[in-house]
């Protein structure tokens, strides 16, 4: 293994500002600003996870998937029905100095548990529509969140009797946790979920990813079993948002399937992926963060027109910006780099004229 590679001063500076950068993260709650500020960066959390393990698979593979809202979905009711199991066998009998300490360790146990269940899912889901090429998979992936939302609906209705379900704690009528709770369980999904990203991007499994994108029956003439990766690469993807869809439920106070199924949390993750540009890990990170901050302040000052902005703003940067935010920097950074090379130039000549 060449050392000098994998520790050249760029790559250190780089590594040293991401571990300050996740310090600054890891205390962030501490400094006494608002909740708003931490309430903020949770939605950012979400959106990131959701972005980048959409990117995951659908960015090398070209595999449109509008499945993020079904995974995040059943992570959510995954909490709502554990939650439902043992709030009155087992929560209702803890004293109130233990019931705090003891709902934290479920919701940890529940994330766990929602991954799992969403990667067992999306197992079995991509057996049988990931022989599916092109808009036939998009289609089909969008169609199982209805499918998915009239069957929990259905079945509450029919076996409950009710629509919906509550999350509070036992006799206190407060939400499950807290959103500092929250803030740092999404922090390390966020973290996991970059790292996972990272490494499969560098990983057998990307490089046969990235063949299937580029050409998947070439890829499968050269011995790429293409099932087997796209099923295990789009069942990777959709742990991370049903692990984020499990504590995101602690958050609500009342879940329904309107709620858990919402059909925004397909399409906007969609679309900070290709704003902020799928071909960099970061990419989906830079377009999470700037479009959650734009769809909080257009849903509080504009809640009518924000769907139609994120619109005109998805068809903008499929026509103008196909490579997103971060196909920018090459094409600025040549851009400058001619410019200050013409003044440089310019600069030497008049020189060389005055002596």
């Amino acid at each position: 293994m060449d050392t000098t590679r994998a520790f050249t001063p760029r790559k250190l500076l780089i590594q040293g500002l991401l571990l300050l950068f996740l310090i600054f993260l890891a205390t962030f709650p501490s400094y006494g600003l608002p909740t708003y500020y931490v309430v903020l960066f949770v939605t950012f959390f979400l959106y990131v996870i959701l972005a980048v393990s959409w990117a995951t698979f659908s960015g090398p593979t070209g595999y449109m998937s509008l499945a993020p809202a079904a995974f995040l979905g059943v992570g959510t009711y995954t909490t709502t029905i554990l939650y439902g199991l043992l709030k009155t066998k087992v929560f209702s009998t803890l004293p109130v100095d233990v019931l705090q300490p003891a709902v934290n360790m479920f919701l940890v146990g529940a994330v766990v548990a929602g991954a799992l269940v969403c990667f067992v899912f999306a197992l079995l889901i991509g057996l049988v529509t990931l022989r599916l090429k092109e808009v036939y998979f998009t289609i089909f992936t969008f169609g199982l969140i209805v499918f998915i939302y009239q069957l929990v609906l259905f079945l509450e209705i029919h076996l409950t009797g009710t629509r919906g379900r509550s999350l509070i704690l036992p006799g206190t009528g407060a939400p499950l946790c807290s959103t500092t709770t929250v803030y740092y369980v999404l922090l390390g999904i966020v973290v996991a979920t970059l790292l996972a990203a990272y490494f499969i991007r560098r990983s057998k499994l990307g490089l046969a990813m990235q063949s299937i994108g580029g050409n998947e029956e070439a890829a499968a003439h050269m011995g790429v079993d293409t099932t087997r990766v796209k099923v295990l690469s789009f069942a990777i993807s959709a742990a991370f948002m049903g692990a984020a869809g499990a504590i995101w439920a602690a958050r609500l106070i009342y879940v329904d399937p309107g709620i858990a199924f919402d059909m925004l949390y397909s399409f906007v993750p969609v679309l900070m992926a290709i704003f902020g540009g799928i071909g960099q890990l970061y990419g989906p990170v830079i377009g999470a963060v700037i479009f959650a901050y734009i769809q909080r302040i257009l849903m509080t000052e504009l809640p009518k027109y924000y769907m139609l902005v994120f619109g005109g703003t998805l068809i903008i940067c499929v026509l103008f910006l196909p490579g997103g935010l971060v196909g920018l920097i090459p094409t600025l950074r040549n851009r400058l780099g001619g410019v200050i090379s013409k003044f440089w130039k310019g600069g030497q000549a008049e020189q060389r004229a005055n002596t």
